[in-house]
């Protein structure tokens, strides 16, 4: 039996009474997310040309595209436009093994498929929680690989997407087996293009786009080569440069005895890239604990495990930049003692203290004690004119389902970022609460028309 098809059998036949509540709360959650990210990114350029493109092509209205009132579209286009929204802002969620944001492919492939097959708010939950564990199963057996070897997350969050529009489509164990395999061979992706400009949101796009591709040619019949992810020259051998046999067991081992989003999920709590919030954490804290004001710092040394030196811009100039300076999260936590949405700002990413304070970092040796406990986590010191030194670690970012998420956060999240899509008050706490209660939601089209901003 392929790798393929045993993912497929457990992600088809595994009823949506028998996952945990706690991974369809989180489900719920990734929704109300990516849903807050979109909101933010709607009117950045990307998103807004891939909006555009989508409306001119046109056809069937099978789907809604947010924040676009009575704008109805194909199916995979609609959730094409969506994703890019979401990714674009950079404020959605992450894997945290591999940097992977599967939650804004899962939340736009499956809502989109379910409003057009009339599907309910417990079975888009179900479908997210299985598409989050087969694009964590598949992506962790060529992880840090695929990554070193400058290829882009966005071949592991397809997954996310087919299976989930697999799901929702009432594909059977053949046909997932080969939205899987499809899905192997649809998709490439540079991290040096996803570093440093918006391919990164087309990147998500894109993935979002063929994954349901792949869902929709599986359910007529169309054939990919089932073992592709483990056979010579296939998946996990290219990107991953492992034997399959290592491979396969490790990616259909013990399935259903924990569950990715819990383990391995995080919720970004505030915007940018989420390698660096705990950076940004820490650095917060450290101020905080040591009184400390900008004007006195003089030095900032980051240290966690693998790094050698700062990546991404050093100075960041907008809103890409920001996302991936590691110095900018460091330096922004010392200066105001916090890191939140207001730091995704033009005003903050000019501010000349945060800049001043990026030219005093310093990156130390990387920890040996606890060092298997850092997951995206970081330890920074503060040193002081006076000679004072204060120091914060943090192993985990908030955020992380590994932490437990409260609803609480969620909710901040949200009303911080959803009136950038027009939504009036009343919109956004209704929507919320529709969120809060998907599982109970009979028709999409509940969530949807909560969705549309008042024309006029």
């Amino acid at each position: 039996m392929s790798i393929a098809r045993r993912l497929a059998e457990f992600l088809t036949e595994t009823p949506a009474a028998d996952l945990p509540q706690q991974t369809m709360d989180y489900a719920a959650m990734l929704i109300a997310s990516t849903l807050a990210s979109a909101a933010l990114g709607r009117d950045i350029d990307s998103a807004r040309i891939i909006r555009e493109l989508a409306k001119e092509r046109g056809g069937a209205a099978q789907a809604t595209l947010w924040f676009d009132p009575g704008t109805r579209l194909p199916v995979a286009d609609a959730a094409q436009a969506n994703a890019v929204m979401s990714d674009a802002a950079a404020s959605d969620d992450s894997d945290l093994r591999a940097i992977v944001h599967c939650g804004t492919p899962l939340t736009a492939a499956s809502l989109a498929i379910a409003e057009r097959e009339g599907k309910t708010g417990e079975e888009v939950l179900a479908a997210i929680v299985l598409g989050y564990e087969a694009a964590g199963r598949i992506g962790e057996a060529i992880t840090p690989a695929f990554r070193e070897r400058g290829f882009h997350g966005c071949l592991v969050a397809i997954f996310a997407a087919a299976v989930a529009a697999g799901r929702l489509l009432g594909l059977g164990p053949g046909r997932m087996t080969h939205a899987i395999a499809l899905s192997a061979t649809s998709i490439g992706g540079l991290m040096a293009a996803a570093n440093t400009s918006t391919a990164r949101e087309y990147h998500g796009g894109l993935a979002t786009l063929l994954g349901i591709n792949a869902a929709l040619a599986a359910q007529r019949g169309f054939r990919g080569k089932a073992r592709v992810l483990e056979c010579r020259h296939g998946f996990f051998e290219t990107y991953g440069g492992i034997e399959a046999a290592i491979a396969g067991t490790e990616t259909t081992r013990d399935l259903g005895a924990s569950w990715d989003i819990v383990t391995d999920m995080a919720v970004k709590l505030v915007p940018g890239g989420h390698p660096y919030h705990a950076l940004a954490e820490a650095a917060a804290n450290a101020a905080r604990d040591g009184d400390i004001e900008p004007d006195r710092v003089e030095s900032i040394t980051v240290s966690r495990p693998g790094m050698t030196a700062l990546t991404g811009p050093l100075h960041p100039t907008d809103l890409i930049d920001m996302a991936h300076s590691p110095a900018y999260f460091l330096a922004a936590g010392v200066a105001d003692r916090d890191f939140g949405w207001v730091h995704a700002s033009p005003e903050k990413i000019a501010d000349p203290v945060i800049h001043a304070l990026i030219d005093k970092i310093r990156v130390g040796p990387p920890p040996t004690e606890n060092a298997g406990r850092y997951r995206q986590g970081a330890t920074v010191t503060i040193r002081t004119a006076d000679g004072r030194e204060v120091t914060s670690t943090v192993f985990v970012p908030q955020g992380a389902g590994m932490l437990g998420i409260e609803w609480a956060d969620i909710d901040a999240k949200y009303r911080a970022l959803m009136p950038f899509a027009g939504l009036s008050d009343a919109q956004i706490e209704q929507s919320f609460e529709c969120i809060q209660d998907f599982r109970g939601v009979k028709q999409i089209s509940e969530l949807m028309r909560l969705l549309a901003p008042a024309t006029g």
